[in-house]
């Protein structure tokens, strides 16, 4: 949910690394294991892009969002 979970320990254990001084070849690196699909529909709504450029979202692309933002 959202942009960050900080419930998602991989995401915690590289807050708190330490990057100042260290090499390349010392940090962890670590793949995400899930990604969200966030669509804001606010944001088009109050610049007026829908009106002026005719842009709508697929209704297929919402149904796939794991959150929509109206």
């Amino acid at each position: 949910m959202g942009f960050i979970d900080l419930a998602d320990p991989a995401r915690r254990r590289l807050g708190r690394q330490d990057f100042a001084g260290a090499k390349p070849a010392h940090l962890r690196v670590e793949q995400p294991t899930k990604f969200d699909l966030v669509v804001n529909l606010i944001v088009p709504k109050a610049l007026g892009l829908e009106k002026a450029l005719g842009l709508e979202v697929p209704p297929t692309l919402l149904a796939r969002a794991d959150e929509v933002i109206q």
